[in-house]
């Protein structure tokens, strides 16, 4: 027992001597400090200011916008006279309306109607399924439809068309709310 704990004992002295040395710091020799050089500053010449885009060799892609619309050139584009005629503008139809205009207004479908204070209010769906809040006076339709009146239950349209013969009628559709399900 007595040389157990003499073989520990010698074991641990054994790794203090082998581990004290290795735990000192050592430092760097001194350096002896010398004057620091004199800064000599050098202008550089004023060169123009070179573009920070990146341009790489033959692997860059060209865009080509020949077949693209020019977003700056009008829709409507007067047609110059020629030998003395002035020939009227060419306008689309479709030119200035709105999305709510492009659809027949006995397609649409009415989803709710808000009771207001001073007017009421309606939402009406088109055949694409877009929702769209009306109200009293607002077009609808292709065939330039007016909201008339806008009731609890339903919503009165007031279009003017011209028929085969070429005369305007005018035709008043009532779409009502659709039942609760």
């Amino acid at each position: 027992m007595i040389k157990r704990a003499r073989n520990k004992q010698f074991i641990l002295l054994a790794l203090t001597l082998l581990l004290v040395p290795g735990c000192q710091k050592t430092a760097p020799p001194p350096q002896a400090q010398q004057p620091p050089a004199p800064v000599v500053q050098v202008q550089k010449p004023v060169q123009k200011q070179q573009s920070s885009a990146r341009v790489e060799g033959p692997k860059t892609s060209v865009l080509d916008f020949n077949l693209k619309k020019d977003p700056f050139k009008p829709l409507i584009v007067a047609a110059t006279p020629t030998a003395g005629k002035t020939a009227a503008p060419v306008i689309s139809k479709n030119a200035n309306l709105l999305p709510i205009q492009s659809f027949d207004s006995s397609k649409f479908k009415v989803s709710g109607i808000v009771a207001g204070l001073k007017e009421n209010k309606a939402l009406v769906i088109d055949p694409a399924g877009k929702g769209y809040v009306v109200k009293q006076g607002m077009l609808i339709g292709n065939n330039n439809g007016r909201i008339t009146k806008i009731s609890n239950n339903a919503i009165e349209i007031a279009e003017q068309y011209r028929d085969e013969s070429g005369h305007t009628k005018k035709r008043v559709i009532k779409l009502t709310l659709s039942p609760k399900r």
